[in-house]
């Protein structure tokens, strides 16, 4: 796996051609598999013998896997994305009452007044750039990280410090030495977020995490209360700020699909299926865990190897997809896709990411229909990572000339 990341398309296609489940190497020559084929992922993630507990990683077992290892942390954060079992239906239990469909549907007002104001501030910023505005950084950031902050009630003063470490934490090409100052300080910041929760108690998750955990002791340990507030952050911010930004890009990048949507031919919902479908938010997940050697559509997967999910090569399947997996076509009709997982680990922030996408993506359009990328999509800095799939700035112009 290249740990700087770029875009994963091509070589997704050529191991793809090769078979559903690839060897890969992981940064420090860690041996580890990908699983690529839709119908082997949609397999492999609700397999009972698949675990996400670092329990079973046999490489850290035997203390090969340094401190500074830079995907140590999706290994070994406590929390549901690697628990198993009664833990994880405990925690999930706990986390599930900020993201249900009622609470969503009553979520909805405060997100689209974050839109609007948002994109006041987006073309403000386009007034003092020469019309060009960065779009990730004034409208597709800020507007995830503003609702999961809010939710979990972290001061807007700790918004941008957590972004820019949440960026380093899924960093596959960042240092030991950095690394490991990265998720310290998280550790740092949301440990006093929890503090003041506890004792500033509102109506926010993190305050009825800590009440459930007094309430019974065992519930929820101050590790798992951590590592729980980290992993809602990232991926409660991550995800969508890729999921709007891949839209746009590729609306612009299909202007006739854009039409189709503003004459009402598709729908905006139809834009952020096919874009999860073609463009996954994330690429490669980490990790699981055979607890035995598993064969998996000709593969045998050896117990204990640490497994990525493979969502972007599995939302261009031609198997899975047809011959036009490659295309961009939001009038495909109902779209299967893993990109907000699958199983007992489905993403259980998916309402909220489809309506934040959808609300922003139909007042953004609505707003400035004639809004395009002035740089080529090739040349837009990636991610540095193959978990993340997006590019870091988004330069639009607004009200571009008309021809």
């Amino acid at each position: 796996m290249d740990p700087a990341g770029g875009c994963p398309h091509a070589a997704n296609a050529r191991l793809l051609a090769e078979g559903a489940v690839a060897a890969v190497t992981l940064p420090g020559d860690v041996p580890g598999m990908a699983v690529l084929g839709h119908d082997a992922l949609r397999e492999f993630l609700a397999h009972p013998d698949v675990a996400k507990s670092a329990a079973h990683f046999g490489a850290l077992q035997d203390g090969r896997i340094p401190d500074g290892w830079p995907l140590k942390t999706f290994a070994t954060v406590q929390g549901m994305t690697t628990a198993d079992g009664a833990d994880h239906r405990r925690l999930r239990s706990l986390v599930t009452q900020a993201f249900t469909p009622r609470r969503v549907a009553g979520l909805r007002p405060r997100v689209e007044e974050l839109t609007r104001r948002l994109l006041d501030g987006l073309e403000a910023a386009a007034a003092d750039g020469d019309g060009v505005a960065d779009l990730r950084r004034h409208f597709a950031l800020p507007l995830p990280m503003s609702v999961i902050c809010e939710l979990l009630g972290v001061d807007a003063a700790h918004q941008d410090r957590l972004h820019e470490l949440s960026s380093r934490i899924v960093a596959t090409d960042i240092g030991p030495e950095a690394a490991v100052a990265a998720n310290r300080e998280m550790v740092e910041v949301l440990g006093r977020v929890a503090a003041d929760r506890a004792a500033h108690p509102g109506d926010d998750l993190t305050s009825a995490l800590i009440a459930a955990r007094e309430e019974d002791g065992d519930r929820l340990g101050p590790h798992e209360l951590l590592g729980t507030l980290m992993l809602t952050i990232i991926a409660g911010h991550e995800t969508t700020l890729n999921l709007i930004t891949n839209a746009v890009r590729a609306l612009c990048a299909h202007r006739d699909q854009l039409a189709l949507v503003q004459d009402a031919e598709a729908s905006w919902d139809d834009v952020v299926e096919e874009t999860l479908r073609w463009d996954s938010p994330v690429s490669y997940f980490p990790f699981r865990y055979p607890t035995r050697d598993l064969d998996l559509h000709g593969t045998t997967i050896p117990r204990g190897t640490p497994v990525l999910a493979g969502y972007s090569a599995a939302g261009r399947d031609p198997r899975a997809h047809g011959p036009g997996a490659h295309r961009f076509d939001v009038t495909r009709g109902p779209v299967r896709h893993l990109s907000l997982g699958h199983g007992p680990h489905f993403c259980l922030g998916a309402p909220l990411a489809r309506m934040e996408a959808t609300t922003a993506l139909e007042a953004l359009f609505a707003r400035f229909p004639r809004l395009d990328v002035v740089v080529p999509d090739a040349e837009l800095p990636r991610h540095a990572s193959f978990v993340g799939n997006s590019v870091r700035t988004l330069p639009v112009r607004l009200r571009p000339e008309r021809a």
